[in-house]
């Protein structure tokens, strides 16, 4: 790594460690820095208010925790439980994405913001141990913190635009309320949010669609500021319906075992987080509402109403509604095929808005072209996860496959269809429970009606596809290190496949 790239490094991890959320109970807009000691802490056992899963009640709140996956993911999208037991889920939905998905994306075994799991001894965890007691308080009085700061070193070693290795990096900071512990108000809850990036990722130099570390590009792409991405609060009706409503980032939608996790738990390339098939109609931060359904804890259909254009940087009052409307409904069902759990997703998005131009979004990297004028677009799609082996004694613990596919407008969207398919899950080596690993391949097909608009800027312009494999090395602490490789192939057919190697490193504070 590079003097500068350290340097950069030793600030931006000063910084991250002194940014706490600290937020007024019943208010969005304020977000002070305290001090370090603020050692954030995971949400476990606190439901989150979560976007088109928007639910982020869990069954902690509700009823009882169910344990995450084995990708450290609970079960379509619900609230998922840490591997201890403790619960912490965000929502995800899909299309609109899991405006409010917390965090239980951790590898099984890895450790939470509270302590250990998987086994290891809390001490083995905890940063500071001395604040452990103290964080627990928290989380028992019905606020909790999680916060992940997570850096990429990757480098393009053959093909692509620019053969380089870069340095990036992505700070989430996340902090969850329960008004039933705080104040007595039992079913309601806030979720607040905020993101930041650092650093140069090494995205553009693929020549690719679909961002290869797409947490490095979020929130925003030319701006390494701090924007509050959630403030969502959640009132539980009853076990089984819940109401949400406030600004939700939509990244934890589409949910899925082994392929999800925000890029900075599982997979790093954005093909494999969700379905890009949906970005064109849902924005990533965006003021919006909606229900959600639950059945034994976990959100099984979500509907969500959202302003059709993104507000990352503002917080969108004024916005409100002016261009137009997105609906996103998503329904996610559990299975047991084979004796072992699932699950089978099918979501749908629309937006009402003018399209004139491909706008530029940190979630695909497409340049700001114009194109023909239509109002509206809609996209649909579906996800899989099924395990193939379980631990007998946790079936939440193991590995499978994962698949997904979808279709959009093509008069609007630069994607005409897209499919993913892969395995995952927990390590397959005894030695290593705590660990966890992915392989997973990707077609991203052009529209039809879109490619003339863009080979008028860069000639050929094809479909592009994809290969990535990582394996998330849990350690002592509460760091996790992941080698990863991907085989790019470029939807622009003058750029050779690009070969990236990289490693992301994710500390959970």
């Amino acid at each position: 790594m590079k003097t500068q790239n350290r340097r950069r490094f030793l600030l931006e991890l000063q910084n991250s460690l002194r940014f706490v959320c600290v937020l007024g109970a019943g208010t969005c807009a304020a977000i002070s820095c305290v001090s370090v000691r603020v050692q954030a802490q995971e949400n476990n056992g606190l439901a989150k208010a979560s976007h088109l899963k928007a639910t982020d009640l869990k069954a902690t709140e509700l009823k009882s925790t169910e344990p995450c996956d084995a990708g450290g993911n609970t079960s379509a999208g619900s609230l998922c439980d840490d591997p201890t037991g403790s619960a912490e889920r965000g929502s995800a939905m899909s299309g609109a994405r899991g405006a409010g998905q917390a965090a239980c994306d951790a590898a099984p075994g890895a450790c939470d913001s509270l302590g250990a799991s998987g086994g290891a001894a809390p001490d083995e965890c905890v940063l500071f141990p001395s604040l452990a007691a103290t964080r627990k308080e928290w989380e028992q009085s019905g606020f909790a913190l999680q916060n992940n700061l997570t850096q990429f070193y990757f480098g393009n070693t053959a093909g692509g635009v620019e053969r380089d290795f870069r340095y990036a990096g992505h700070g989430d900071y996340l902090a969850n309320f329960d008004f039933g512990k705080l104040i007595g108000k039992p079913g309601a809850f806030l979720k607040l949010r905020a993101e930041h990036r650092f650093g140069e990722t090494i995205n553009d130099a693929t020549g690719v669609v679909l961002p290869p570390t797409i947490a490095g590009d979020l929130p925003v792409l030319d701006s390494t500021n701090i924007y509050l991405t959630n403030c969502l609060f959640t009132q539980a009706l009853s076990e089984s319906f819940v109401l949400f409503a406030g600004k939700l980032d939509t990244l934890d939608g589409d949910m899925n075992a082994f392929a999800h996790g925000r890029g900075i738990r599982q997979f790093s390339n954005g093909a494999f987080v969700a379905n890009p098939i949906a970005l064109r109609t849902i924005p990533y931060s965006t003021l919006g509402t909606g229900m959600a359904f639950l059945m034994e804890g976990e959100p099984w259909l979500i509907f969500n109403v959202l302003n059709a254009t993104d507000t990352t940087r503002t917080v969108g009052l004024d916005q409100l509604f002016n261009d137009g409307v997105a609906l996103a409904s998503e329904m996610r069902i559990p299975t047991n095929f084979f004796g072992k759990p699932g699950h089978q997703l099918i979501a749908g998005t629309w937006n009402s808005r003018e399209f004139t131009s491909l706008d530029q979004d940190p979630r695909i990297l497409f340049p700001n072209v114009p194109i023909a004028k239509q109002s509206g677009s809609w996209s649909m799609y579906w996800n899989c996860d099924q395990y193939l082996v379980s631990d007998p004694s946790n079936p939440k613990r193991g590995w499978g496959y994962f698949g997904r596919a979808g279709i959009a407008d093509q008069g609007t969207n630069p994607l005409g269809y897209f499919l993913s398919g892969g395995i995952g899950g927990s390590s397959p080596m005894q030695s290593r429970q705590r660990d966890s690993f992915g392989v997973g391949y990707y077609y991203a097909a052009t529209s039809n009606d879109i490619a003339p608009f863009i080979n008028t800027i860069f000639g050929g312009f094809a479909d592009g596809q994809g290969v990535e494999m990582f394996y998330n090395i849990a350690t002592r602490k509460r760091l996790t290190i992941t080698p990863d490789l991907q085989v790019l192939v470029p939807s622009r057919q003058e750029i050779d496949p690009a070969l990236l190697v990289g490693l992301r490193a994710n500390y959970n504070f």
